[in-house]
């Protein structure tokens, strides 16, 4: 079994729904038990990622926040 890969994806300064349109995108293109860092400063965001997320079946790893700005991990299923 080939080791998951770790990517990262920076949508600072993009406005809802954009990080979750853009991570949706970014998603279809990794294989299944690779890991997304998504890096994104809209509040509404650090809902809507892990709900949409679970509803996809991927696994949140990680919800970080740091001076106004957020990263979510994402492990796809």
């Amino acid at each position: 079994m080939a080791t998951p890969t770790r990517y990262r994806l920076d949508v600072l300064g993009h406005p809802c729904p954009f990080p979750l349109v853009e991570a949706a995108v970014a998603l279809e293109q990794l294989e299944a038990g690779d890991e997304l860092a998504i890096a994104f400063d809209c509040p509404e965001a650090t809902r809507s990622l892990p709900a949409w997320a679970h509803t996809q079946g991927h696994e949140v790893t990680a919800l970080d926040h740091r001076d106004g700005s957020w990263t979510i991990t994402l492990r796809k299923a």
